[in-house]
């Protein structure tokens, strides 16, 4: 029973523990919405409204003047007490351990003193925004007026350079001094805000018209003077080009100017309501255009000379290839007979005939061009077109040249190849027979004989006309296999002839002591004999390790030393 009284009595003093912090925390947050309302209230806000009486209290700065001192009024005397009732309020809600009704108040004041700050802010950055349009506008306006006058003088003393918009520029000022004169007036009644607004339009405004000023004299010699010049100069220069022998009436540059001068009429009569963009932009056009005619007219002139002095040097290599090709088609009609073409071959002589009929073609267009109307920088194209053309022909003709050139070396080759074969063959037989072996098996033999057969069907292939290299050389190639193949069998076969017998030389010694190697060696020279070499050597090896292990090993060292 005493357990349960000491543990009630702890739970108490837990819960009476917390109670204390919990009101200790909503104390000290009472603490700080009271400093906080404090610092609201030490704000000079009065102090900053007085600022504005020096202004005129008229209008809209009246309006706003009496909202803000209201606003203010009504913060002070309504809205910071609310905030205090609220204070007084979380603190008997705390004394009573109504924490969460504590909280709730404590927040809701914190909101609300949280957006009396922020109107305060407003208010004052609205005031301050004010005073800076007012004396910013009062400044920007003493500069802009005698600004305005001096564009007028400007405009007085150098009227020559502006004909007809000196009308239009004089309303526009007058419009501009009409404004500052509103703008006053909507500062001596106190709409300052809306002064600035005028002002900052005027300030536009009159930034605009000084550009235009400023080129607007610019444009008006070019349109009046300048274009007109370089028109007449133009034409005098077309005209010049044209007696001299130019071709240039293709162009049809006299239209064109011609187009440019009533441009230039709409233009003169944009300027004359002092419009600028668009004669600027129209004046621009007309000015990179003629630039753009006297570098054709230019190029035209440097065709004329290259294609007047060029002309001569391609008609010569024209012909001089086509000459050339002529010797080439003799020399083809004559290798026909001799040789037989590929297809490849064939095409390529008649794609080559074919481009020189098309360069001569071209050449013959080119000089019927010279007695007409087409310009020089066409022709120029056109001749350096045919220099191209007449380059890829040579290095394509020069390539089949060398083609042909290598049908009769590689007959000549051929001729050689089968001459040098059938001595090889020639000499491999010598070579057997000094070989000093009983005799030549059938199997070499017929080898020998196949390797002279294939040399001679490649010479039975030269003797052919039309020629076929393509199929000597394929034959040749079969002949070579073939003698190569008979040499490889035939020294192989000699070498072991050779070795058996110094096997059986080196067995010999061992003949009267062994009846089994004495007869293992009387197989070998039996076989020796009929010229089965291979197995004669096999089994004197045989035979000759049986007795003395390791002997054949030193018998084919000493038999390579020997070679």
């Amino acid at each position: 029973m005493a357990a349960y009284i000491i543990g009630a009595v702890l739970i108490i003093v837990v819960l009476f523990i917390i109670g204390s912090i919990l009101r200790k925390r909503i104390y000290d947050a009472v603490d700080k919405l009271e400093s906080w309302k404090i610092s609201i209230m030490d704000r000079n806000v009065a102090a900053e409204l007085a600022k504005i009486k020096p202004l005129n209290l008229l209008g809209e700065t009246l309006e706003r003047f009496e909202a803000w001192k209201e606003r203010w009024d009504e913060i002070l005397e309504q809205d910071l007490h609310e905030v205090e009732e609220q204070m007084y309020e979380a603190e008997q809600a705390a004394d009573r351990y109504r924490i969460p009704s504590a909280k709730a108040i404590v927040h809701s004041a914190e909101q609300k003193l949280k957006a009396i700050e922020q109107e305060i802010n407003k208010i004052l950055e609205e005031l301050g925004e004010l005073l800076a349009s007012e004396e910013t506008s009062r400044k920007e306006a003493s500069e802009l007026e005698p600004e305005l006058k001096a564009l007028r003088r400007q405009l007085s003393q150098k009227r020559y350079q502006f004909g007809k918009a000196e009308a239009a520029f004089e309303k526009e000022l007058d419009e501009l001094f009409k404004a500052l004169g509103t703008y006053k007036e909507l500062a001596d009644e106190g709409n300052y805000l809306e002064a600035r607004a005028l002002i900052d339009q005027v300030n536009a405004e009159t930034a605009a018209l000084l550009t235009k000023m400023e080129t607007f004299p610019l444009l008006y010699k070019a349109q009046k003077h300048e274009l007109p010049q370089a028109f007449d100069e133009l034409r005098r220069g077309l005209r010049e080009m044209r007696e001299e022998g130019y071709r240039v009436d293709h162009f049809n540059f006299e239209q064109e100017l011609n187009t440019y001068e009533k441009s230039l009429v709409q233009c003169a009569a944009m300027l004359d309501e002092g419009q600028v963009a668009k004669p600027e932009e129209i004046i621009a056009d007309i000015r990179g255009r003629i630039s753009e005619i006297y570098d054709i007219l230019e190029r035209e002139a440097i065709a004329r000379n290259h294609v007047e002095s060029k002309l001569p040097d391609i008609a010569n290599i024209v012909e001089t290839a086509a000459e050339d090709f002529a010797a080439t088609k003799e020399e083809v009609d004559v290798m026909r007979r001799a040789y037989y073409f590929e297809d490849s071959d064939m095409e390529r002589f008649l794609t080559l005939e074919k481009s020189v009929q098309q360069l001569i073609i071209q050449l013959q267009d080119l000089e019927m061009e010279m007695n007409g109307d087409t310009s020089h920088t066409d022709l120029r194209k056109e001749l350096e077109e045919l220099y191209e053309h007449v380059a890829v022909l040579e290095s394509e003709h020069e390539a089949f040249k060398k083609r042909i050139i290598n049908l009769r070396k590689d007959e000549l080759e051929a001729k050689e190849n089968v001459a040098e074969l059938h001595e090889q063959i020639n000499n491999l037989r010598r070579k057997l027979s000094k070989s000093n072996i009983p005799g030549v098996p059938n199997n070499i033999l017929s080898l020998i004989e196949q390797a002279m057969a294939k040399n001679k069907l490649v010479m039975k292939a030269l003797e052919r006309h039309p020629l076929e290299i393509a199929g000597v050389q394929a034959a040749l190639e079969n002949a070579k296999q073939a003698f190569t193949h008979a040499a490889q069998e035939a020294n192989l076969m000699i070498e072991q002839a050779h070795l058996t017998e110094k096997v059986i030389q080196y067995a010999n010694r061992y003949r009267s002591q062994n009846d089994g190697l004495a007869m293992s060696l009387a197989d070998a020279e039996r076989l020796f004999r009929n010229c089965e070499y291979e197995l004669a050597l096999e089994k004197a090896a045989k035979a000759v390790e049986l007795v003395e292990p390791g002997a054949l090993k030193r018998i084919e060292q000493s038999y390579e030393l020997m070679q």
